[in-house]
């Protein structure tokens, strides 16, 4: 049998219920590929990472993580051999070559469910920016970019929650839409962060469930860890 761990970053506010998230999303793709062993861990829940890799022989190690940052390059990797195990660690979440189609059709729908004409609205990126690591930003404005190609909406922006352009300002701008928060997991910047900046913009539209808890996210991963085992054995 073949052994994944899926990792995230967690909230340190409410370590329990984000760890239970990553353990359902893990089952989730167990059920998928069930030739695997998937387990999942946050990093902000303790020993949860520990508990994860114990016994495991070289894993397949899966950053849901929405870029490729400090995080996926510099800490996870530190925790990793702090606990001295030796892993295969994966690209992150974030840089799935499936993702921009999945967030396309899922956005689309959404605003024609909202009987709003895409043409005529825009679609807005809710996403973490950093004052200090420039990928976090970058990720989200080549999301969007691919989005620009695979969708018809009037106009794409992204709206930062840690540096400019801050969210509240472009959804200001954009007015009405669909609002996408381009995070992993339903923590704190997408429960508390986001709603309060669409609503001092007056944003119409609706607000979507993170990109994480897209209900394709599991066959994204699985397929992912079904092309790693078959390059590693080529």
């Amino acid at each position: 049998m073949s052994h994944a761990v899926i990792v995230a970053h967690g909230s340190p506010s409410n370590p329990d219920e984000q760890q239970e998230a990553l353990r359902a999303l893990a089952r989730a793709v167990g059920a998928l590929v069930p030739e695997w062993e998937v387990r999942g861990a946050t990093l902000a829940a303790g020993d949860a990472l520990g508990e994860a890799l114990r016994g495991l022989d070289r894993p397949l190690v899966y950053p849901f993580f929405m870029a490729a940052g400090w995080f996926t390059g510099k800490e996870l990797p530190r925790r990793i051999a702090a606990l001295g195990a030796e892993v295969r660690q994966m690209a992150p979440f974030g840089l799935e070559p499936e993702l921009p189609r999945l967030i396309a059709e899922a956005t689309t729908k959404a605003a024609l469910d909202a009987g709003l004409e895409p043409a005529e609205s825009g679609l807005l990126l809710a996403a973490h920016g950093s004052r200090t690591a420039r990928r976090s930003k970058d990720s989200s404005y080549a999301m969007a970019e691919n989005l620009t190609r695979l969708t018809g909406f009037g106009r794409i922006a992204v709206g930062l929650i840690e540096e400019p352009p801050f969210l509240a300002d472009t959804a200001r701008e954009i007015g009405r839409g669909v609002c996408l928060p381009f995070f992993a997991l339903h923590a704190g910047h997408v429960a508390d962060d986001v709603p309060q900046a669409l609503r001092a913009a007056g944003f119409e539209g609706p607000c979507l469930p993170p990109v994480g808890e897209h209900p394709g996210v599991p066959a994204l991963i699985a397929a992912a860890l079904r092309r790693a085992a078959t390059h590693a054995a080529g």
